[in-house]
């Protein structure tokens, strides 16, 4: 009976009478700053925008394929006082490669410390890894998940179906945007994986920016 609760928390929402667990950002912030990975938490989309867009000035920016950064308005923003490179809005993946910084989301974030993410063209796996000076995530609370497991199960069967479903693909998992069903689909958007246990060697600063709302998927 846990297994089938479980199951349908992850699908479905939490059981009848039931809640889903608050996500312990305390504990989250901690693990990550023990993984060398900074932090921030804001309650608004609004307030971690405000934020960034003091952060972010007078450089290049690349931003990856995220319904976040959409959703939080970055894009105009950051443009008005940097260079800013993102291939939803015309730009080029090779231009938005070799930015000093880099922005996205993840699919999955583990209370735990680890940060996962899937990808179809990899633009997103390679950039927050490699190439830049500073790599900012930025994490709705639905995004939030209390081990690796359970991050990683996210991504492949909450993100990746719901994205195929926003692209239009034809995969089994874009029918009913319920679940992987690691499909060989030359549609199929899930062809690279990414774990980061840890801030890349390479990278200057990685930082997560941690919001009290649900955003992105």
């Amino acid at each position: 009976l846990s297994e089938k609760r479980d199951l349908r928390q992850k699908t479905q929402g939490p059981w009848p009478g039931e809640e889903q667990d608050m996500a312990d950002i305390e504990r989250l912030r901690k693990n990550l700053e023990d993984r060398g990975i900074r932090s921030s938490y804001f309650a608004t989309a609004q307030a971690a925008a405000d934020y960034l867009d003091r952060q972010i000035d007078g450089t290049t920016v690349g931003i990856g394929g995220s319904m976040t950064v959409k959703a939080m308005g970055l894009y105009p923003r950051l443009s008005a006082h940097n260079r800013v490179v993102w291939h939803w809005e015309g730009g080029s993946l090779e231009d938005a490669a070799g930015t000093e910084v880099y922005l996205t989301s993840a699919n999955g974030v583990a209370e735990t410390g680890e940060l996962v993410n899937i990808d179809g063209t990899c633009n997103r796996i390679a950039s927050s890894v490699y190439g830049h000076k500073r790599v900012y995530f930025v994490v709705g609370v639905n995004k939030i998940e209390p081990d690796y497991d359970r991050a990683l199960w996210r991504a492949r069967n909450v993100a990746a179906p719901k994205n195929a479903q926003r692209l239009g693909r034809k995969t089994p998992c874009a029918v009913k945007a319920d679940r992987c069903y690691d499909c060989k689909s030359p549609e199929r958007i899930c062809r690279g994986l990414s774990v980061i246990w840890g801030r890349p060697t390479p990278v200057e600063t990685m930082e997560v920016v941690l919001i009290g709302e649900e955003l992105g998927m």
